[in-house]
């Protein structure tokens, strides 16, 4: 079954660690446990305006976006209206809109970790290998960009920007759909299309 974007605005006067992958998600999972362990969907990490000191200040762009499948809509939706705690910080939820997945021949993601973040050798070796496991030609152009970290309770994971070019429809749905490394429920890995 086909995955689609569900994008619910976010409000709030307070602002986000940047670094809120972690955070966000036990926030979630306080409001819908059941989220808690299931593969069925990601999070997006959730865009804002830097403010220094690793804090992201809320805009009206802002959303919280899950990837999932559509029959996954009615069990999401229920997130609409209620006040979702990031840290200590109160974020209020709105009415979603559904997006469905579109194709460019160039996909981004944010931060993908794999076990092998550190080394950029053998990370780049693990994408490759899933890229290949997806039927992903190996002519596929694939650059690594920043090296992000992100927080999960007291351990740093390392991770970096990745962005896949030259992919043919299907492939950079395909990428989309299921994302590249783990923990995507964090924000790790989902892939959005580069639009020129």
């Amino acid at each position: 079954m086909s995955k689609i974007d569900l994008s619910f605005p976010l409000i709030s006067q307070a602002s986000l660690p940047a670094d809120h992958g972690y955070l966000l998600y036990v926030g979630l999972c306080r409001l819908m446990p059941q989220l808690h362990g299931s593969d069925g969907y990601a999070v997006h990490p959730v865009r804002g305006q830097q403010t220094g000191n690793r804090q992201l200040q809320l805009c009206p762009w802002s959303r919280l976006t899950f990837r999932a499948e559509a029959e996954k809509i009615p069990e999401l939706i229920a997130l609409a209206g209620k006040q979702l705690l990031v840290a200590d910080r109160v974020l209020r939820v709105g009415i979603p809109e559904v997006h469905a997945l579109t194709s460019e021949p160039a996909v981004r993601s944010r931060l993908v970790t794999t076990k092998n973040g550190q080394d950029a050798e053998r990370f780049v070796k693990e994408i490759r290998r899933q890229l290949e496991a997806m039927q992903v030609s190996s002519e596929a152009i694939l650059t690594l960009g920043k090296r992000r970290t992100i927080h999960i309770r007291d351990k740093e994971v390392v991770g970096h920007e990745v962005i896949i070019e030259g992919l043919s429809a299907e492939e950079s749905l395909t990428i989309q759909e299921q994302g590249l490394g783990g923990r995507r429920h964090m924000g790790c890995g989902v892939f959005v299309p580069v639009r020129k």
